[in-house]
């Protein structure tokens, strides 16, 4: 196995590492430093308790050798279809993952274990639910010890979702800076001073970061917790709970999350001949993964999602990216992901050596690109050239459905609006040529009562961005 094979972002806990197969299957290694708690974790019931109830990932054990002496084991997990980052997440998706943590911590203490690892980054959405990934985050319990990762799920959880709440619901974004989470005096600082109102908040974020500060081990914040039995550990779990399910936020009402409500230079039967459209794109591509860009609430979205394709509906507006995930979650939606993505600036790649964490194109690529309705808020609301556009797309997918909203269109009369036409090329014609410079054209679809158009196009061969 080449060493370029393992996860970059794989590399700072000794009880093993992840890493692909030549067929591009996620295998985790267990090393031997680790094999006491991982017989234990299978042996005491709480791996199947927590299979069980969805709140780890499953795994099935391989016969494939160890990659090096210090092997003892290689799992084969369920694949995970997209990894996303807790700075990509709306305050629901973050709350639902800080929960599960909890809970994950709660029940490996009846099993006399302890969730050591309370990282944002070990939770993914799979199969619609918030699930722990990492199946060496637990070690067994011994009476008197400390919570190691008490520190780590403050920062990771409580902070981001502090400052959402009280502040503002793009805060986690400070994620992206702080890439083990928001430091709590950072925290403390921000949020107003009625925080210290309540007593959760109190503890574990402003007392936390006075007892923390100007120190840089990371367990120093776990000092005051020495000693505990496994009773007030539990109490500590519960008054954790609590803090987090007193934390709301409730979208705004925008233009954006009302966008398809209003149909807007949509009549009804426009709106359901575009439905109608994506299916028949979806017929022809015959996607296993598509990414909705710009997917408001995700309408559209559903379309794939609703025949099981795993789709990612991403979006810049936070209140439609809560209303969509809120949705997923009453209808049980299983293929589906909504994120949180500003695609003038999409998430980078981070961490040490730039390795740690991949950009969103590096997760790529789709096999089917929704772009509808974007193309104008991308080419004269930010003043990105056709052709970057193209190019930009050309890296991320095999097939691209893209809708052309022409000048005329009120839409884009509403963003000239404020600013001078300086978009000569903005043109059909200049579309295309951009995009056949990096696609194949296979159909154009004509909307019902609407100048849009809808084009469907088909990545060439050895020809475009590279990731």
């Amino acid at each position: 196995m080449h060493q370029n094979n393992i996860i970059s972002g794989s590399f700072r806990d000794p009880s093993g590492f992840v890493f692909r197969d030549e067929k591009g299957l996620i295998h985790r290694q267990i090393n031997k430093c680790y094999q006491e708690n991982y017989n234990f974790l299978m042996s005491s019931g709480l791996y199947s308790a927590l299979v069980k109830d969805e709140l780890l990932i499953k795994h099935s054990e391989s016969a494939t050798n160890p990659l090096d002496i210090a092997g003892y084991k290689i799992i084969l997990p369920e694949q995970v279809p997209f990894i996303s980052y807790p700075y990509e997440w709306c305050f629901s998706q973050l709350k639902d993952a800080a929960t599960v943590t909890l809970k994950i911590a709660q029940r490996a203490l009846s099993f006399n274990m302890m969730l050591k690892d309370a990282s944002a980054y070990n939770i993914q959405f799979v199969q619609g639910k918030p699930v722990l990934i990492d199946t060496l985050s637990f070690e067994k319990y011994k009476e008197g010890d400390l919570w190691k990762a008490y520190r780590q799920f403050c920062q990771h959880f409580l902070a981001p979702l502090s400052l959402m709440s009280y502040r503002h619901s793009s805060m986690n974004r400070l994620m992206e800076l702080f890439i083990d989470g928001i430091p709590l005096e950072i925290a403390s600082a921000l949020l107003p001073w009625k925080t210290k109102l309540k007593i959760s908040l109190l503890s574990h974020l402003h007392f936390h970061a006075k007892k923390t500060k100007n120190t840089d081990t990371p367990l120093s914040g776990n000092r005051a917790l020495k000693g505990l039995s496994k009773f007030r550990l539990q109490a500590l779990l519960d008054n954790l709970m609590t803090g987090i399910s007193g934390l709301k936020w409730e979208p705004d009402d925008s233009v954006w999350n009302n966008y398809y409500e209003t149909k807007n230079n949509y009549t009804e039967k426009a709106f359901e001949a575009k439905k109608n459209i994506i299916e028949e794109v979806i017929s022809i591509t015959n996607p296993t993964s598509v990414w909705d860009l710009g997917s408001n609430t995700g309408i559209f979205s559903r379309i794939p999602a609703k025949k099981n394709i795993f789709t990612v509906s991403a979006d810049f507006d936070t209140s439609c990216v809560e209303i969509n995930y809120r949705q997923c979650k009453e209808n049980k939606e299983r293929s589906h992901l909504p994120l949180v993505l500003d695609l003038n600036n999409p998430s980078p790649s981070i961490g040490w050596m730039n390795k740690e964490r991949n950009s969103f194109a590096e997760r790529g690529p789709a096999d089917l690109l929704l772009a509808l309705a974007l193309i104008h808020h991308l080419a004269i609301a930010n003043n990105v050239p056709m052709k970057q556009i193209a190019r930009f797309f050309s890296g991320i997918t095999k097939f691209l459905a893209i809708e052309f909203v022409p000048k005329e269109d009120s839409k884009v009369q509403v963003l000239l609006s404020s600013r001078e036409d300086i978009f000569a090329d903005y043109t059909e014609e200049k579309f295309q040529s951009s995009f056949l410079e990096f696609f194949k054209l296979v159909k154009v679809f004509n909307t019902e009562e609407t100048s849009r158009k809808i084009f469907l196009f088909e990545k060439k061969a050895g020809i475009g961005y590279k990731v």
